[in-house]
């Protein structure tokens, strides 16, 4: 058989394809297990995140020598610990090598023989001769055909998918661990005895009252600091309709029409009436000018100032009906003169709001810092022995409580 024709029965779809769909199955199966993995570990029966629970103990020290103990938990979801399988494969190679070798071998033989006999007298002696001839041949053919068929998978672990990670960052940002008990040693983590547990307990209540009112200060603190910022982008607004109200007259004024008009009179009456004109419009440019001056000064100092005159509004015990006059704001007509600032104007009501607004979450911080300030004079008094301490039944001992070594 020729060469070529040894590769004729070969069926290179099924060579090539079938490896290239068995990958294609695998990484299937991967990615089937990835997310069957990520089912039953990470989720229970009802959908919700799989988690396991760890407690420590967490000792903190107070500032009247005692210390708290605190139990506390945190609760981490299992997909957040344990690596997750996620094989993909990478690469295929598919190696086909077909070798051909082809020798001839035939053998065959031929024997030939002949044989001669005679004799030769010579004197008294006789000589007998005896001869063969023979002759052998042989040739050899032969075949042999060989194939080799090599294919190489590659698989790596990709690590976490993006879209999951995503997930557990969400999952890592409300862990956080939990207070479940706590209890007041010493300052060796010894036992209290019953007075000074008393006391200690009485700290501790005070201590977690001006926690969660500074908690209520940051918050009422924030809303101000939004009240304030909506009355300053207000405050902005109205002085960009004053801004926009003065270039409008001014632009109105035809400077070049009425130099023309200077330079085309005939008669000195004309120029001189020329001219008055446009000393009038110079003067007229001027005014506007310097009220907008004013106008922005008032207004920025509304704005660098604007804390302050809400405290001292918030400090007043009023509660205006309208935009204080604390700010000393003025106000632009359309012919460009200046009055006070009243109703009417663009941006009155929004800013009489924004001012009720600041004034009222002013009145809450200062509030709340009485009440800090209050409860902090208190917590010092009991630190130094002048507070009467909390007793189980919720009264209070008539006596000074006095300090306890440890």
């Amino acid at each position: 058989m020729a060469i070529a024709e040894q590769f004729a029965g070969l069926q290179m779809d099924q060579l090539i394809g079938a490896p290239l769909r068995a990958a294609a199955d695998a990484s299937t199966l991967l990615a089937n297990s990835t997310a069957d993995f990520i089912n039953r570990v990470g989720f229970d029966g009802e959908g919700k995140v799989q988690t396991v629970a760890f407690g420590y103990q967490k000792r903190s020290a107070n500032e009247d020598g005692t210390s708290n103990l605190d139990e506390m938990k945190v609760d981490i979801p299992l997909l957040a610990i344990v690596p997750i399988p996620n094989l993909q494969v990478d690469e295929v190679n598919i190696l086909f090598d077909m070798e051909v070798k082809q020798s001839e071998r035939q053998e065959s033989s031929m024997d030939m023989g002949a044989s001669i006999t005679g004799s030769v007298n010579l004197g008294i002696v006789k000589v007998s001769v005896t001869g063969s001839i023979s002759a052998h041949q042989s040739n050899t053919r032969s075949s042999d055909n060989s194939a080799k068929y090599h294919v190489d998978v590659r698989a790596t672990n990709h690590g976490t998918p993006e879209g999951l990670a995503r997930v557990l960052d969400m999952m890592a940002a409300n862990v956080a661990p939990m207070l479940v008990g706590s209890s007041i040693k010493d300052g060796n983590g010894q036992s209290l005895s019953e007075q000074a547990r008393l006391k200690a307990e009485r700290l501790k209540a005070l201590r977690g009252e001006i926690s969660q009112m500074e908690s209520r200060l940051g918050a009422a603190k924030g809303g101000l600091e939004n009240s304030l910022a909506q009355l300053k982008r207000i405050g902005s607004s109205q002085l960009n309709v004053y801004q926009g109200t003065v270039t409008k007259l001014i632009n109105a004024i035809d400077r070049d029409k009425l130099d023309k008009e200077i330079k085309e009179a005939k008669t000195d009456a004309e120029r001189e009436a020329a001219e008055k004109k446009k000393e009038e419009s110079d003067k007229l440019v001027m005014g506007y000018s310097q009220a907008m001056d004013e106008i922005n000064q008032c207004w920025n100092v509304f704005q660098n100032q604007a804390g302050d005159f809400v405290r001292m509004i918030a400090d007043s015990n009023t509660s205006p009906d309208r935009v204080s006059e604390m700010f000393a704001l003025k106000a632009l007509d359309g012919n460009g003169n200046l009055q006070e600032y009243e109703k009417g104007e663009t941006y009155y009501a929004a800013l009489l709001g924004a001012q009720k607004s600041a004034v009222d979450n002013q009145r809450n911080v200062s509030q709340i810092e009485t009440e800090i300030f209050n409860k902090k004079s208190e917590y010092s008094d009991a630190v130094a022995g002048r507070a009467p301490a909390a007793l189980p039944d919720g009264k209070k001992g008539d006596k000074q409580i006095e300090d306890e070594p440890g």
